[in-house]
């Protein structure tokens, strides 16, 4: 399954709910892009294999934090849980807007 294009993401967090934007490009498993939320980011450390995809990306709002994704990507929706430094995993979800 591509993880290819731009995507909104609705998390459920211990600070209420919270938007942001990645854009992911996939290149040979490996995934790179950009996170917004709000402040713009690069992730790292991105891969996929098959529908399975994770990647890194450090934030400096609402505070500082390094948050590690992991997803499941099912054609233009995907879920998964971003854990946000010491905070729990917070459940999200996903829908290709391009």
């Amino acid at each position: 399954m591509s993880a290819d294009g731009t995507w909104q993401i609705t998390a459920q967090t211990p600070m209420g709910e919270q938007q942001s934007t990645v854009e992911l490009s996939e290149n040979a498993g490996a995934l790179t892009g950009r996170m917004t939320a709000p402040e713009e980011s690069a992730i790292y450390d991105g891969s996929i294999n098959g529908g399975e995809a994770s990647w890194r990306v450090d934030i400096t709002k609402p505070m500082s934090l390094k948050l590690h994704v992991s997803a499941t990507i099912d054609g233009d929706s995907m879920s998964g849980k971003i854990k946000a430094g010491i905070f729990p995993a917070a459940p999200f979800t996903a829908q290709r807007t391009a």
